[in-house]
């Protein structure tokens, strides 16, 4: 009881082979995460039943940079493991796409030291920023949709040399934190 009882017999389904090749890209796209802190524990939350990446394609994740298409770098990174995230930048495929989960990978957080990259933009071109601290799953997957309508529309903006740009694309909060609903006091009354 599929499309093909819908169909005649002898009829022919066309289409556009760009556009069969993107809904394949944004259908299955395959992410690399770079959890460095407690970002980390919301990108895994976003496997979990109750978020389930895995209906927008992106539950497998992959822990090899040649198998992924999506960099997703969730918390502080250092100076120190630097060399390794543009390491595994380099080795993945094209077209590659970048997310910057958190407010410690997108500007360095909290930590305003020599030892924290000040936004991880300034080494690697990102995509879509991710905010929060922590952001929560449901951000996460926004980051994610963003890159599937981007991917879907096939508008990789590309430079002179043929290389693809960063997208630069910025999430609003889609929640507003509400207040506690009792005073703290000290002391008894």
């Amino acid at each position: 009881m599929g499309i093909e009882t819908v169909l005649p017999t002898d009829s022919v389904l066309t289409t556009n082979l760009n556009r069969v090749v993107n809904w394949a890209r944004r259908s299955s796209v395959w992410p690399m995460p770079f959890a460095t802190a407690c970002c980390g524990i919301e990108l895994m939350a976003t496997a979990c039943s109750r978020f389930d990446l895995a209906r927008f394609g992106a539950e497998v994740m992959r822990f090899s940079p040649r198998q992924s298409d999506l960099l997703i770098v969730a918390g502080r990174v250092s100076v120190k493991t630097l060399p390794v995230l543009q390491r595994i930048y380099a080795q993945m495929a094209e077209p590659k796409w970048v997310i910057s989960m958190g407010a410690c990978a997108s500007t360095g957080g909290v930590f305003d030291t020599y030892a924290v990259v000040q936004g991880i933009d300034q080494f690697i071109p990102v995509d879509v920023y991710v905010p929060g601290c922590p952001p929560r799953p449901e951000m996460l997957i926004e980051g994610i949709m963003a890159i599937q309508r981007i991917i879907d529309q096939e508008n990789i903006p590309r430079d002179p040399s043929g290389h693809r740009r960063a997208l630069n694309i910025a999430l609003t909060p889609n929640y507003e934190p509400k207040n506690q609903p009792l005073p703290v006091t000290i002391g008894a009354t």
